[in-house]
C-alpha cells in the first residue's frame, strides 16, 4: 500500500488559491480515479477537484471554509502498490520566503515567534495571505487564524480589512515616574496587541431571515473587495442618441429570430462598437502588473450575467472580429450556460474588458466596479426615450443611452478615455441600415 497527496489544483490561469466548499468524500471511503472529492470556489469559479488515484480516502487535511493555496495538500488516499510511503500529511501552504518572515515594524517580536506560542505553524502563511497582509499594512503577529492549528486564512485578513481596524505593532516607550529609588529608570512596553476584528454584531429580531454566503457569493465579494480597495476608481460618463440604432435593429428583429432561432439585441451592438473601438484605442485593453502595464493583444470582452443570487462574468474571445450576429450568439449562449450551470472555468477566463448591460435592469446612471486585474468596465444603461435639441434648435423625441465608464486610474488617464468614449458615440450614432451589417 502507498500514501499518495492530493493537491489544491490550479482551477484558473490567474487563480492563486482555492476555498474548499464542501467534501463529496470521508475517511474510509473508497474513490475512483476522477471521482469528485471535493466541491471548491475561486474568485472566478465553483469546480470539483477530481481524484488523481484509485484508493481509499485515508486523511481530510484540509476543512470546509478554510482557503489553501495552490499546490496546497487538501487530502491523503491510500492506494494499491509498492511498499507503505510515509506523507507527512502536515496542511502547509507554499513555503513562505525569508523575507516574508521578518518582523512587522516597530514590533518587539518577530511574527513567527508569536505565533509559535499560539501553537501555529511559525511563518507558514500562504501567498495570498502573505500578499494581503502586506498590502495593507497588517501584522500577522497580532491576528488569530481560524484555520487548522490556527493557521492564518484570506478569510481571517478580508474581515478585518472589510472591519477598518488593521493591526499593526506598535511600541510604546515611558519614563517611569521616581519613587524611592536611587535613580529614575527607563521602561519600554510593548502596546497590548489588539483583537483580530470580528464579523459584525448585527442583531437579528423576530421575522429576520439569515442568509447563508455562498462559496459564489464570498467569492464574488473577495474579488469586489480587492478591486476596490487595489484599484483608484475614476468615473466619466457619455450621452449616445442611438435612435438610428433602435429604428435598424426593430425592422431587423422578426426576420432575425425566425432565421437565426435567438433575438437580436441591443446588447450585441453595444459590445460589437465597445471592441471596434477598443482596436482603435489599445491602451484602454490593458491590465496593471505591479511595476509594468500589460497591454492585451486579443480583444476579449467580459460581460456579466447574473442568477438569483451570483453574478458571473463570461468572456467573449476576440469579440473585435466577430459580427454583430455572432456576438449576438455568443452572449444568448453563455448567458444560457450560466443559468442552466454548464459555466465552464475556462470560459470565464481571459477577458480584457468588461461590458456590463446594467440597463436591462431599468437602470439609467450607474458605477461599475472594474473587473480585477482589468483597467475599466463599461456600464450600458436603458435606453429612454427624451426630448432633446437637435441641430438648428428643433426639439424632437429620441432614444437616448448612458454610457458609464468605470476607469483605473493607475492605467488610464481622462484623455483616453474620453477619446475612447467618443469613438464608441460614434459608432453607435451611425449605425444605420446603409452603413451597419449584422452578418
Amino acid at each position: 500500500m502507498a500514501i499518495e497527496n492530493i493537491l489544491m489544483p490550479q482551477l484558473g490561469e490567474s487563480v492563486t488559491e482555492g476555498t474548499i466548499e464542501k467534501w463529496l468524500v470521508k475517511p474510509g471511503d473508497t474513490v475512483n480515479k476522477y471521482d469528485s472529492l471535493a466541491e471548491v470556489n475561486t474568485d472566478k469559479v465553483t469546480a470539483e477537484v477530481p481524484s488523481s488515484f484509485t484508493g481509499v480516502i485515508k486523511e481530510l487535511i484540509a476543512q470546509e471554509g478554510e482557503t489553501l493555496a495552490v499546490g496546497a495538500l487538501v487530502c491523503t488516499i491510500e492506494t494499491e502498490g509498492g511498499g507503505v510511503a510515509e506523507v507527512a500529511v502536515e496542511a502547509v501552504p507554499a513555503k513562505a520566503e525569508p523575507a516574508n518572515e521578518m518582523p512587522a515594524a516597530g514590533s518587539q517580536k518577530p511574527a513567527s515567534s508569536l505565533n509559535r506560542e499560539k501553537g501555529t505553524a511559525a511563518g507558514r502563511y500562504s501567498p495570498a495571505v502573505l500578499r494581503l497582509s502586506q498590502d495593507n499594512g497588517i501584522d500577522l503577529s497580532l491576528v488569530e487564524g481560524s484555520g487548522k492549528e490556527g493557521r492564518i486564512t484570506r478569510k481571517d485578513l478580508l474581515a478585518i480589512i472589510e472591519s477598518g481596524n488593521i493591526p499593526t505593532a506598535a511600541a510604546v516607550t515611558t519614563e517611569a515616574p521616581v519613587v524611592e529609588t536611587a535613580a529614575p529608570t527607563s521602561v519600554t512596553q510593548t502596546a497590548p496587541a489588539p483583537k483580530a476584528a470580528e464579523p459584525a454584531n448585527v442583531p437579528v429580531a423576530v421575522g429576520d431571515i439569515e442568509i447563508p454566503v455562498t462559496g459564489v457569493r464570498r467569492a464574488i465579494a473577495s474579488n469586489m473587495l480587492r478591486s476596490k480597495h487595489e484599484a483608484p476608481h475614476a468615473w466619466m460618463m457619455i450621452e449616445v442618441d442611438v435612435t438610428s440604432l433602435v429604428q435598424y435593429r426593430d425592422s431587423l428583429k422578426n426576420d432575425f429570430k425566425k432565421k437565426e432561432g435567438f433575438n437580436l439585441t441591443y446588447f450585441a451592438f453595444f459590445v460589437k462598437a465597445v471592441s471596434q473601438a477598443l482596436k482603435e484605442f489599445p491602451m484602454m485593453n490593458s491590465m496593471w502588473a505591479g511595476d509594468k502595464i500589460i497591454q492585451k493583444k486579443d480583444i476579449n470582452i467580459s460581460i456579466a450575467v447574473a442568477t438569483e443570487d451570483s453574478l458571473y462574468v463570461p468572456v467573449i474571445n476576440n469579440a473585435d472580429e466577430k459580427t454583430i450576429k455572432g456576438i449576438g450568439r455568443d452572449i444568448q449562449e453563455l448567458a444560457g450556460k450560466v443559468r442552466s450551470g454548464k459555466l465552464k472555468s475556462s470560459e470565464m477566463q481571459g477577458g480584457t474588458f468588461t461590458v456590463n448591460n446594467t440597463g436591462s435592469f431599468g437602470s439609467v446612471q450607474s458605477m461599475g466596479i472594474i473587473n480585477h486585474p482589468q483597467a475599466a468596465i463599461l456600464q450600458v444603461e436603458s435606453i429612454v426615450k427624451r426630448p432633446v435639441v437637435m441641430d438648428g434648435g428643433m426639439i424632437g423625441v429620441r432614444d437616448m443611452v448612458n454610457l458609464c465608464l468605470s476607469l483605473d486610474h493607475r492605467v488610464l488617464d481622462g484623455l483616453v478615455c474620453g477619446q475612447f468614449l467618443a469613438r464608441v458615440k460614434a459608432i453607435l450614432e451611425n449605425v444605420t441600415a446603409e452603413n451597419t451589417s449584422i452578418y
